[in-house]
């Protein structure tokens, strides 16, 4: 007969430490969990493997033009619904979705500003909104921004990001590859200069269009550039595709784009270009 037993300790609820969800992030780089206060305070880049993580509109305008000086253009511009398109959601309905939850009206913000005193048209594409794709008001705003810097002689900036074409607007968004083409063609005949920034990922119909057509043509680290998906092409070619296919690491050996620059630096790159392509 036992007489003394080993007691058992009881909790209606079992005590366990947890760690506070949003403050740490996986790396997809180095799979490290990095706080997310050391991703902000490095421009959104891990600081242990240099994976540069989505930056959005907003905040990458700050990073590139001098403070104070950048001015909105066509702020309040709105996609309609052109096919009237049914789904799970409605075209309508999906908007809605990503305004309440960006803050954006659509995937890029255009306007006009300064680096290191240069005046500059800018647009900015952000994935977050509907994965950036090029709709009517993506194209519009981009070719008005264009058209602008055009008239005011000054150069264009372009910060591309996308997942390709808007489907929910049909050909009306197939139509934006031609029209924002043919505004930097005219761009060109001025003798203005246009650099395009590549950031991951961008692909489909903004790659195949003004994403491409840079005087100077700059990507971030390990971008993902390329019209389709390495899956599309591997089952399309039947072959296996190089290591590194359709970054922008294999994109600068093969001679697509002229530099690959961290984002710490992309600003500096950028006014370096503008002082000797405008003479200053």
């Amino acid at each position: 007969m036992t007489i003394f037993k080993k007691p058992t300790l009881k909790f209606s609820e079992k005590k366990r430490r947890e760690m506070p969800e949003g403050l740490w992030t996986k790396c997809p780089g180095c799979s490290d969990m990095v706080h997310h206060l050391a991703i902000e305070e490095n421009l959104r880049v891990c600081p242990k493997c240099g994976h540069h993580f989505a930056m959005g509109a907003h905040e990458r305008i700050s990073t590139l033009v001098d403070e104070g000086t950048f001015e909105e253009t066509d702020a309040a511009m709105t996609a309609v619904d052109p096919l009237g398109f049914k789904g799970v959601a409605t075209y309508e309905d999906r908007l809605k979705s990503y305004r309440k939850k960006t803050g954006l009206v659509d995937a890029v913000i255009t306007g006009s500003g300064r680096m290191g005193g240069q005046p500059v048209g800018l647009a900015v594409m952000d994935f977050s909104f509907l994965a950036a794709t090029m709709g009517s008001v993506v194209g519009e705003k981009i070719t008005r921004i264009i058209e602008a810097s055009t008239k005011a002689g000054q150069p264009v900036i372009i910060v591309c990001a996308s997942g390709g074409a808007r489907m929910y607007e049909g050909m009306l968004s197939l139509m934006q590859m031609a029209k924002t083409s043919g505004a930097l063609a005219r761009h060109a005949e001025a003798g203005l200069p246009y650099i395009a920034v590549l950031t991951n990922p961008t692909t489909a119909g903004v790659m195949a269009s003004f994403a491409t057509l840079g005087d100077i043509a700059l990507a971030e680290p390990r971008a993902m550039i390329g019209f389709a998906g390495p899956r599309v092409i591997r089952e399309t070619t039947h072959q296996e595709l190089p290591n590194g296919f359709q970054t922008a690491e294999f994109l600068l050996e093969h001679g697509l784009i002229d530099e690959i620059v961290p984002r710490s630096k992309m600003r500096e790159t950028i006014i370096t270009i503008l002082g000797n392509l405008m003479g200053k």
